[in-house]
């Protein structure tokens, strides 16, 4: 009987959640200069790599930590590393070959890591989460190769939407689907690779066409989804199905913006569509999960607090403003201060989830201290400090 591979220890994944924290702190300091905000300007041109830097650097790192973690293999941890590292590298010398390389080879190994797990359980979640992993690859790619960066946001729209979709696919096996959903989500998953490569042969009609596979795969979500019904309950289900649904109405939106108008290389417009995927869509994901996440990732509690509501509020009421009053009517200083509101939201959600987590860790010690004097041994009851850790977590 073959021995289990061996699990890498807590403390590598420490360096790897920094360097994707200091890629999305780099990313929000990039915005805030594209925004005029008036802030200094560092010694590299972060602002020219603003991007990547958040969708690969960031969200990027973030996922495949959390898969590598899932797969619970050292090989995997390869893929987080390579884009945090490429992050830090864009940030410190611009657009580099190596920086984007590091970024392809990380997309790279991630397939590797849908492959094992398909391998563990061949369902369309992993094959939804690999096509978004192949869009990682592919925009890079075309970044190595010269390509600008407006010409890979189809393949980066792929990358977030496909991998989103295919872990809340993953989440909705407890429910019972009737049988066309599954027709349905892979339909609608499959739509989206084809899409970003039409966009490049042709650009109008690849557009249109991809903002009717957004809109597809926002009604899937908006349909099947668990948050239709976890939204009634109370504490963390009910805050994260809040955050679900109204990302998927900007997924809807931005879908809407590209099958209704077309392509834009730039402007209002072009500012609103993104913007819709990749705060209103990626942002309230991240802000719903991190609770479940960093348990997992980091072994640190993070228990619900409806504080929580404050950050995921003004995401979305900024971004609201940002669209409507400043893309869409054309007020420029409402366009600027709701981008500053964009990133306070962040800021106040890395606020209030760092303090809820270091409270509980104090508190999880205190019991833990009292068992070891209770038992009279030089270590936790192993009962009470499982309960510490899963504290928190739905």
């Amino acid at each position: 009987m073959s021995a289990a591979p061996a699990r890498p220890p807590v403390q590598w994944r420490v360096p790897i959640l920094f360097a994707a924290g200091f890629a999305l702190l780099s990313g929000l300091y990039a915005g805030l200069l594209l925004l005029g905000a008036g802030v200094p300007q560092p010694p590299s041109a972060v602002q020219d790599v603003h991007g990547p830097v958040m969708v690969f650097g960031f969200v990027g790192t973030l996922m495949a930590l959390e898969r590598a973690v899932a797969l619970g293999r050292r090989w995997a941890f390869l893929a987080p590393a390579c884009s945090g590292v490429g992050a830090l590298l864009l940030l410190a010398a611009g657009p580099g070959w190596v920086g984007k390389a590091a970024m392809m080879v990380a997309s790279v190994v991630l397939l590797g890591v849908y492959r094992a797990l398909w391998a563990r359980q061949q369902s369309v979640a992993p094959l939804a989460q690999a096509s978004g992993a192949f869009g990682w690859y592919a925009a890079t790619l075309l970044w190595l190769a010269g390509f600008p960066i407006g010409d890979t946001v189809p393949w980066m729209v792929v990358f977030v939407v496909a991998t989103i979709a295919g872990e809340r696919r993953e989440l909705a096996h407890v429910a019972l689907l009737p049988a066309h959903a599954e027709r349905w989500f892979l339909a609608a998953v499959a739509a989206l690779p084809v899409a970003a490569t039409a966009t490049a042969v042709w650009p109008r009609a690849g557009t249109h066409l991809l903002g009717f596979a957004l809109l597809a795969q926002a009604a899937w979500l908006a349909v099947f989804d668990v948050a239709r019904r976890t939204v009634h309950g109370s504490g963390l289900p009910r805050y994260a199905a809040v955050g679900l649904l109204t990302g998927y109405g900007w997924l809807a939106v931005a879908g809407l913006l590209w099958a209704g108008a077309g392509p834009a290389g730039d402007g209002a417009r072009y500012d609103a569509t993104l913007h819709a995927v990749f705060l209103g869509f990626v942002l309230s994901m991240i802000f719903v999960h991190v609770p479940v996440i960093l348990p997992a990732v980091l072994r640190r509690p993070l228990p619900y607090h409806p504080v929580l509501y404050g950050p995921l509020a003004l995401l979305h009421t900024s971004l609201l403003a940002r669209i409507i009053v400043g893309d869409g009517v054309g007020v420029e200083p409402a366009w600027r201060w709701a981008g500053v509101a964009n990133v306070a939201a962040v800021l106040a959600f890395l606020g209030c989830a760092g303090t809820l987590s270091v409270t509980a860790g104090r508190r999880a010690r205190v019991p833990a201290t009292a068992a070891v004097m209770k038992a009279g041994t030089g270590r936790p009851l192993a009962a009470s400090h499982n309960g510490l850790v899963g504290e928190g977590r739905p």
